[in-house]
């Protein structure tokens, strides 16, 4: 059925990836310290931290978000860098929980490590090979 309603194609401003807390101060400081996001969005009970670019990711207050925690987790926050690393030199000295060995994917051509947020986010870290 054609309505003669054409999807706008004047992109998008930002994207945002929105994760529930239970704590919302405690992950707030995760996120600045460890992994150096800055607050670029100040909602209150909801704080969007720029990644990169137009990536961001939101921390929001449990009681107050459209979703609400969960303790099982189904996605997975994966972060690109140059030098995965030093990455892992940080995060293993910043003592991060779940902290998996640093390895080498040749079916994907990544090289990669993951660790949990303090609720039990996954985020992974990784470099792509050379060439991709």
């Amino acid at each position: 059925m054609d309505s003669g309603i054409k999807r706008p194609t004047d992109g998008f401003q930002l994207t945002v990836t929105f994760q529930y807390y239970r704590d919302l101060p405690t992950s707030m400081a995760f996120y600045e310290n460890v992994l150096g996001f800055k607050l670029a969005i100040d909602q209150g009970w909801s704080k969007i931290y720029l990644i990169e670019g137009h990536s961001h990711i939101g921390l929001v207050d449990n009681s107050r978000g459209m979703q609400k925690w969960a303790e099982a987790k189904t996605c997975q926050v994966c972060l690109r860098v140059q030098d995965v690393d030093a990455w892992y030199r940080w995060v293993r000295q910043e003592g991060v929980s779940g902290l998996t060995e640093l390895r080498d994917n040749k079916e994907l051509g990544i090289r990669a490590f993951a660790f949990l947020d303090p609720e039990g986010y996954q985020i992974e870290v990784q470099t792509a090979d050379e060439g991709r």
